[in-house]
């Protein structure tokens, strides 16, 4: 966590160019994704992703909640695959923990 986080606050990261707009219409700016990194906990890891090992990052940014989900691009910088405001059907209030599907 703390090289990611050392990554993106030197500007070491890229957005999945599938993303950036997804980005846009969900009002994330690169300062967000930026602050949610530096002040969040990893709360899921995908060491198996299929596009490499992967984790999802929970960060406030003021009040609001952000899950960023980071990958490892090479060892010069990391990818940022999304960035979303968790969705409170699927989150409990902590926005850590997934709720039980029934």
């Amino acid at each position: 966590m703390d090289a990611s986080r050392a990554k993106v606050a030197s500007g070491k990261y890229l957005v999945a160019f599938t993303h950036t707009e997804k980005l846009r219409r969900r009002r994330i700016r690169a300062q967000d994704i930026e602050e949610a990194v530096r002040v969040g906990a990893v709360i899921e890891d995908y060491p198996d992703d299929l596009r490499g090992a992967s984790c999802l990052i929970l960060g406030m940014v003021g009040r609001r909640p952000l899950h960023v989900v980071c990958g490892c691009l090479d060892a010069e910088e990391i990818l940022i695959v999304t960035a979303y405001e968790p969705d409170p059907r699927e989150w409990k209030n902590d926005w850590k923990t997934r709720k039980k599907k029934i």
